[in-house]
């Protein structure tokens, strides 16, 4: 494929309004995601920002999606695995996860997510039935992704330091309030997240929590210089977020972007082993990607 080290976008979307109803796209500022956005859009992106790989996120809650992922993946060379979606309060998520890996394509299976910060409860990570549906996750051999907003981010650390057996990855440095660009709280409750090993970083989503019409990569980088500080250069992966990101940013935009907040976090240029790691190494070893 190269003879560089793989670069691996850890976060990026299909969808298709035919197959699903997205509700999240219900808003009037979501109105231009609202189409078609399958592998042939992404292709030509990814080869002018020298993306290799990567990991295709789940968009709806509903297990079909997965299964349709999964069979995207199987017949598309760039696609190195998939975070779908069960329903970890229901008591046969080893069964259905089961199933998934059996099927054609099932070998892309690496993570689990849900949509957490669309739940009204702000502890529901604490439900006693989350923790049974992670157990199984982790007894597949997934991680699971954490998508998660502010209100959320205390249940999470408690969730996370009591389940050190799985791999969790938290999504988009959960959604800080870059467009205001009030560090403190949201560092102070991602705080905990530094003593745990497990739990690893997308540097993902940050374009559109930023000010979309006039962000730049300096408004990023009080906040990826908090999140570099707690979870260090092993535990960091670059997503795109695209497509949503396309409501703020091209995707070697956001790619670029990330590449000049962490030139102004490390105070230079990165070095070979960290760029290596954050945009690609990371990766494939905290989703166990085949590549």
């Amino acid at each position: 494929m190269t003879d560089r080290p793989l670069v691996v976008d850890a976060h990026q979307h299909f969808w298709d309004p035919a197959r699903f109803d997205y509700f999240w796209m219900a808003s009037a500022e979501t109105a231009p995601l609202r189409r078609s956005f399958g592998p042939a859009d992404l292709s030509p992106l990814m080869d002018e920002a020298g993306v290799d790989a990567t990991v295709l996120v789940q968009a709806v809650q509903h297990v079909d999606e997965t299964r349709w992922f999964l069979e995207t993946a199987a017949a598309t060379a760039f696609i190195a695995g998939v975070v779908g979606w069960v329903d970890l309060l229901a008591g046969t998520v080893d069964e259905t996860l089961a199933g998934l890996k059996a099927r054609p394509g099932g070998r892309y299976l690496v993570g689990i997510r849900h949509m957490v910060q669309d739940e009204p409860d702000p502890e529901w990570l604490l439900r006693p039935e989350v923790s049974r549906g992670l157990r199984a996750v982790s007894t597949a051999g997934l991680a699971y992704d954490l998508l998660l907003k502010p209100p959320q981010i205390a249940a999470a650390t408690r969730l996370c330091a009591a389940m050190p057996e799985v791999r969790f990855v938290v999504d988009h440095l959960a959604k800080p309030p870059i467009a205001s660009g009030e560090v403190g709280p949201w560092a102070a409750v991602m705080e905990p997240f530094r003593a745990m090993p497990h739990v690893a970083c997308k540097l993902s989503g940050m374009v559109t929590e930023a000010d979309r019409a006039g962000w730049t990569p300096a408004d990023l980088a009080p906040f990826v210089a908090v999140t570099v500080e707690l979870f260090g250069e092993d535990r960091l992966l670059f997503g795109s977020d695209w497509p949503v990101c396309t409501l703020a940013a091209g995707y070697s935009q956001v790619k670029g972007a990330l590449e000049t907040a962490l030139e102004e976090v490390y105070g230079g240029p990165l070095t070979p082993e960290i760029r290596a790691k954050i945009f690609g190494g990371n990766a494939i070893r905290v989703y166990g990607l085949d590549l």
